[in-house]
């Protein structure tokens, strides 16, 4: 296991800066995921601790030592990609066995290592089959076999499951987390899926435009966002958001004639400032039959997924997305009652884009 630190890392190509002053520490045996939409600089992260990139400004170390200018065979880090990059002519058991092949291990240490690794990841029934046999699934574990077999001191994952379905993807997850937590590696891994940083992230690294957004736990990040930004990105229907101000001595939110009453009450200094308020869709609490708030929205569209229905209103000019879970009977048209959960509002400068509460 190994410490990484990132000092003040900056990327430019040209005159374009892809990544700017950005500051990480991982901690050995950590797993941190760098999240955020197409060309927020996260993979230019990964290439940069791989020696793959040079850095442009800034410092990179590597249990304790400083590695800007080691070549990257010398890093010790092993990277799995999101297209396998697999040798077609070997069999599985050469593409696994291809790291130590190349250290000149010996054939009996080769041949126990495999077979320790396929055992790991459920490959031995496959190792004498070429890539072309193999599922995507089946690819991806190899192409993480491959990697595990070096026993590296850094694994960097470069959004290695966004070429598959989803019902392999979730698989998929859940044996990445199992394997991570047994080696205790320390662990890099990019996406730009925010479930994947939700459910695989010890810590979780919001980018934008090679900017460090937030970072914390995946709980801090979807209860407490630091931005709208983040706020938007993370959670999945997005947050909800209304534009409007503070009234009242800070007890109500009034937005194109909508009154919401608050429950912090330290909010009588933003009286006068452009504001938004953000609720997340599990937050709005629907009751069709008939609830006791003032606030009456009209179902445009519903999305039943199940055991819970996704719920598409107008509320005035406004339009937002609530989670409802039950079996309720709803008509597009209607007029459904609607609540906010006043424990879990969220307010942010509309200029800015920052949280003030």
């Amino acid at each position: 296991m190994a410490e990484l630190i990132l000092k003040n890392l900056t990327k430019k190509f040209g005159d374009k800066t892809v990544l700017s002053d950005f500051n990480l520490t991982v901690n050995s045996g950590e797993f941190v995921v760098l999240v955020g939409p197409s060309g927020s600089g996260k993979s230019t992260i990964l290439r940069l601790i791989s020696g793959l990139e040079k850095v442009s400004a800034g410092e990179i170390w590597i249990e304790g030592k400083l590695v800007n200018q080691v070549a990257p065979k010398d890093r010790d880090l092993a990277m799995v990609f999101q297209n396998y990059a697999l040798y077609p002519h070997m069999t599985v058991f050469d593409n696994i066995a291809f790291p130590l092949k190349l250290r000149k291990v010996t054939k009996q240490e080769i041949k126990s290592r495999v077979g320790e690794v396929a055992n790991l990841l459920g490959l031995e029934e496959m190792l004498y089959r070429k890539p072309a046999t193999l599922s995507g699934g089946q690819r991806q574990r190899v192409a993480l076999g491959r990697a595990i077999i070096r026993q590296p001191k850094i694994f960097l994952f470069d959004e290695p499951l966004s070429n598959l379905d989803a019902q392999l993807r979730s698989g998929l997850r859940a044996e990445l987390l199992r394997l991570q937590k047994q080696l205790k590696t320390t662990s890099v891994y990019v996406t730009h899926d925010q479930l994947e940083a939700m459910t695989l992230g010890d810590r979780v690294v919001v980018l934008k435009e090679g900017v460090s957004q937030q970072e914390g736990r995946p709980e801090e990040l979807y209860h407490r966002p630091a931005n709208k930004f983040v706020a938007e990105f993370i959670g999945s229907p997005a947050m909800n958001f209304l534009a409007g101000k503070i009234a009242e001595r800070g007890q109500v939110f009034v937005s194109l004639g909508i009154r919401i009453p608050l429950s912090n009450s330290n909010l009588a200094n933003y009286a006068d400032k452009e504001l938004l308020l953000g609720v997340r869709p599990e937050d709005i609490l629907i009751n069709p039959a008939g609830a006791q708030s003032t606030l009456s929205a009209k179902l445009e569209y519903f999305e039943p997924t199940g055991g819970e229905c996704y719920l598409y209103l107008a509320l005035g000019t406004a339009r937002l997305v609530a989670k409802y879970i039950g079996q309720d009977k709803f008509k597009l048209g209607q007029q459904v009652r609607l609540e906010f959960n006043q424990n879990k509002l969220h307010l942010f400068d509309k200029q800015t884009g920052l949280r003030i509460n």
